[in-house]
């Protein structure tokens, strides 16, 4: 069974992995100050971020079309796939996997809709295990997104909660971290759910406190190190690790700027990590 892969951009799969793979990317839309952009296209994430600060509406962001979707899995189909897996983002902070299951119900018993319950590479390493694995079949690629979803942890450290606050997808417990004057916030997202584990007074703190929960996954199956405009930060981090724990590290690992489309809720200058446990 020839088996297609679609997701959408907030999973943040580097260009090179998503051709390798075949997997389709359908870009989710970011509004700045009136103008449509798709993501990835038309302004880079460096200047977004670099941008974002000082601009006097705050952006927004929007799902992909159902058209867009419909295109998609077309596309796949008339190219000899006989099933699709469409993996997208919580449900809880984005209507993306909603539109894919709205589109899905135009192509009877061909796609199947997954709500990878993360962001970013939460939902990428999910797509990863399902492109890697479906030439196994249907079954040996849901039963991987799976296994990497039950071994997945989503931490980041935010230079402020302001961003993520104003964007109403946050408990009020969460967002009541905003009120709190010089704090650099440290949250986690688990099943959709963004969870605040804490708070520091410096950047210093932050990235110590991110490092040391990075160590306590032990060995790893698949690892990225992320940003959101903060390269220097996380290339530090990432040398950190190596230095500490190298036989802990996949083989490969991905340093990436977070999309700007999650980056309007996160803001600039913040560092995290996605990690699969290894089995």
């Amino acid at each position: 069974m020839k088996i297609g892969i679609v997701t959408d951009s907030t999973s943040d799969i580097p260009a090179h992995l998503a051709e390798q793979h075949e997997i389709v990317v359908i870009p989710s839309v970011l509004v700045i100050e009136g103008r449509e952009y798709l993501d990835g296209a038309g302004i880079s994430r460096e200047e977004f971020y670099t941008r974002l600060p000082s601009m006097k509406t705050p952006p927004t962001t929007a799902a992909a079309s159902i058209g867009d979707f419909e295109n998609a899995y077309e596309a796949l189909l008339s190219r000899g796939c006989e099933h699709i897996i469409s993996i997208h983002a919580a449900v809880q902070l984005t209507t993306n996997v909603n539109i894919a299951r709205q589109t899905a119900r135009d192509f009877p018993n061909k796609v199947t809709c997954i709500d990878s319950g993360s962001l970013t590479l939460g939902i990428g390493f999910q797509v990863l295990s399902a492109a890697e694995n479906s030439d196994m079949g249907l079954k040996a690629a849901l039963d991987a997104v799976e296994s990497t979803r039950r071994r997945l942890r989503v931490i980041a450290a935010l230079d402020t909660m302001e961003y993520l606050r104003r964007s109403g997808r946050v408990p009020k417990t969460v967002a009541a971290l905003g009120g709190l004057l010089s704090i650099k916030p440290m949250i986690e997202l688990a099943e959709g759910d963004v969870k605040p584990i804490g708070a520091v007074r410096t950047t210093r703190q932050a990235d110590e406190r991110v490092f040391d929960l990075l160590l306590q996954e032990g060995e790893m199956e698949r690892l990225a190190v992320l940003h959101t405009n903060a390269e220097a930060r996380a290339k530090k981090l990432l040398d950190a690790i190596m230095e500490r724990a190298p036989k802990s590290m996949p083989r490969e690992i991905i340093m990436g700027n977070v999309t700007a489309v999650i980056g309007t809720h996160l803001g600039p200058n913040g560092v995290g990590f996605v990690a699969i446990r290894k089995k």
